[in-house]
């Protein structure tokens, strides 16, 4: 599939490509491709070698690792317009530290690794402003490791409803949870009976409604204030 429909200026929300010259750019186009997954689907899987690296254009993709019992544990969702497994390319081995798998039908870019490995060893400026724009994606990662040390299970999970309402939201907003419930408790880090005690609670607070997988945000400014968000 051809990524010529792919705007410019879509690319260029990702950190690591706005650092590109346009001719850089054009590069990583071409050797980049198209791919689109059925829900269920893998992506990769984790120990694979890591040849590319992925932006997500549609759908939802889960990544996570299995522990040697078989429990699985999920690192990240990721949602349209977030890059993952840049920081692949880097590492000593080159192989993908998590699997991936489409939650829902998803559709994805492919950037080659090499190709865009080739471009930073021909330009040192370009490798200090991707440098930079990976240094924020890592301070973003450090806050979130220390939300899930520092902050209960119920502000996690209001930060986590919070930052699932779209962009326009009003006074009050709908959410369809990307994933099941259980996954959703697994990128928390809590127990599935505990995420829906939590719920309950929102519910009967008259914060939240809960009809399955969607999720009725009656009060958005009074949500806030609870997740301790002014």
């Amino acid at each position: 599939m051809d990524t010529r429909s792919v705007p410019d200026e879509e690319l260029r929300r990702l950190p690591v490509l706005a650092a590109l010259s346009d001719e850089q750019l054009a590069r990583v186009r071409r050797a980049a491709r198209l791919v689109e997954l059925a829900e269920g689907e893998h992506l990769f899987e984790h120990g694979q070698r890591a040849e590319r690296f992925f932006m997500l254009r549609e759908g939802r993709i889960k990544l996570y690792r299995l522990s040697p019992e078989g429990d699985e544990k999920v690192i990240e969702i990721i949602r349209p317009g977030q890059s993952f497994a840049e920081a692949v390319m880097f590492m000593e081995g080159k192989r993908y530290p998590v699997s991936a798998q489409a939650l829902v039908r998803s559709e994805l870019i492919a950037f080659d690794n090499a190709v865009f490995l080739q471009i930073l060893r021909e330009s040192v400026d370009t490798c200090f402003r991707v440098m930079a724009a990976m240094s924020m994606r890592l301070r973003a990662r450090v806050n979130e490791i220390e939300a899930l040390a520092l902050q209960n299970a119920t502000l996690r999970l209001v930060n986590y409803l919070l930052g699932e309402l779209p962009e326009d939201a009003g006074d009050s907003a709908e959410i369809r949870l990307p994933a099941p419930k259980n996954v959703i408790a697994s990128r928390l880090s809590v127990q599935p009976e505990t995420l829906s005690r939590i719920l309950h609670q929102l519910c009967d607070k008259g914060l939240i409604t809960v009809q399955g997988r969607t999720i009725t945000v009656h009060d958005v400014p009074a949500l806030r204030r609870y997740g301790g968000i002014a």
